[in-house]
């Protein structure tokens, strides 16, 4: 299958509402057509800024995150305009990919 993966920057001290906004992405993702996405803490980043954020051992506030979700090419645009409506500012990065399953237990 033929489609794309989109990898938003953000840091573990965001919300939307009252939830965290990595959690808040993937089930908006997944409402809007996303068929898998992963959440994942990072040690260090910076921003667009040239900032420097990272996970201390006592404050974990900063710690910058990155979410990944797979996306079918024709779900692709309907779930960025549906980001671009809501209340939220994210750096991303989407790149074409094939991706399937594989394995004698792949449905």
């Amino acid at each position: 299958m033929q489609g794309y993966q989109l990898t938003f920057f953000t840091g573990q001290d965001k919300h939307v509402g009252s939830k965290p906004i990595g959690q808040w992405l993937l089930e908006f993702a997944q409402k809007h057509g996303a068929i898998g996405g992963t959440l994942v803490g990072a040690g260090e980043g910076f921003d667009h800024h040239g900032r420097f954020h990272s996970a201390h051992f006592f404050e974990l506030a900063d710690q910058p995150l990155a979410v990944t979700v797979s996306v079918a090419e024709a779900n692709y645009q309907p779930l960025m305009d549906a980001l671009a409506q809501e209340d939220i500012n994210l750096a991303y990065v989407m790149v074409p990919v094939e991706f399937g399953r594989v394995g004698k237990q792949a449905v």
